[in-house]
């Protein structure tokens, strides 16, 4: 397996994960789907695989971009108490439906998911004055933002940045809130993950269920080293260009994995 690219991939999601509060699934579902078609995984499982072990480095990543923003008094601990139980009922939603769903159209699902986040990380995130839900409404919002999140690999600050934000939350206590609640979605993920593929015949090896261990190494290495550095970067850095490179970059991907796809499926 090329470590080389783990290592960029887990310091590219690192990174994003403490200055974006993206969660870095973005970055490592596409590569990690490149690094499997190159090793051979069965075409039927390898976004699973990939989504698996995506989730799983997510845990890892949090913990230490957490920390960070905590440290900055960033994060709001009274709305990450209200979300946990929402959106880990969503993940666990999440992956049961990934194990159902076939490979090549959770593919698709994901490449029109990554264009949209691209879409969105171009454009800017809008601040707006809404205000927040109660307490089940945010609960049945965060529902669905894991049960979306399980299913593309993801930490949910895709989608709860934008959302809090839009509610008023200032962005960089967004960020901040959206990675404290990434953790919680990303460790019931990961589990659901691990159970639904234990019966699975075609997994690389050395893998737990939908989690490949030697890719999870490889890239929770460099994300616990770049996790703190994108938290600190996110506070003392205009984000507006930071994250229309990022835009750019996951567009490309996107259209990498598509043109993959649709290699394999005219072959």
């Amino acid at each position: 397996m090329d470590i080389t690219t783990l290592l960029l991939a887990g310091a590219g999601a690192g990174t994003a994960a403490g200055l974006l509060g993206i969660g870095g699934g973005v970055i490592i579902v596409p590569v990690l789907s490149l690094v499997f078609i190159a090793e051979g995984v069965h075409p039927d499982i390898l976004i699973k695989v990939a989504i698996g072990t995506s989730l799983a480095t997510i845990v890892i990543t949090a913990i230490s971009s957490i920390w960070m923003h905590h440290r900055k008094r960033a994060v709001q601990w009274s709305l990450v108490k209200i979300m946990t139980p929402g959106v880990i009922a969503g993940s666990l939603i999440g992956a049961a439906l990934a194990d159902l769903i076939p490979g090549y159209w959770l593919s698709v699902a994901f490449i029109v998911f990554l264009c949209g986040v691209s879409l969105q990380m171009a454009l800017g995130t809008t601040q707006g004055n809404h205000e927040l839900p109660g307490p089940w409404g945010l609960r049945t919002i965060s529902a669905g933002v894991g049960t979306v999140s399980a299913l593309m690999g993801i930490g949910g600050g895709a989608l709860h940045v934008p959302y809090l934000s839009w509610c008023g939350i200032p962005v960089k206590h967004s960020i901040a809130t959206a990675a404290a609640i990434g953790f919680p979605l990303a460790l019931a993920s990961t589990a659901g993950f691990i159970v639904a593929g234990m019966n699975e015949e075609n997994l690389p090896a050395h893998s737990i269920g939908y989690v490949n261990l030697p890719a999870f190494g490889g890239i929770v290495v460099a994300s616990i080293l770049f996790a703190p550095l994108g938290a600190k970067l996110a506070h003392i850095l205009p984000d507006k260009l930071l994250k229309r490179f990022f835009a750019v970059f996951l567009f490309i991907l996107a259209m990498r994995m598509a043109y993959d796809l649709l290699t394999k499926a005219s072959g």
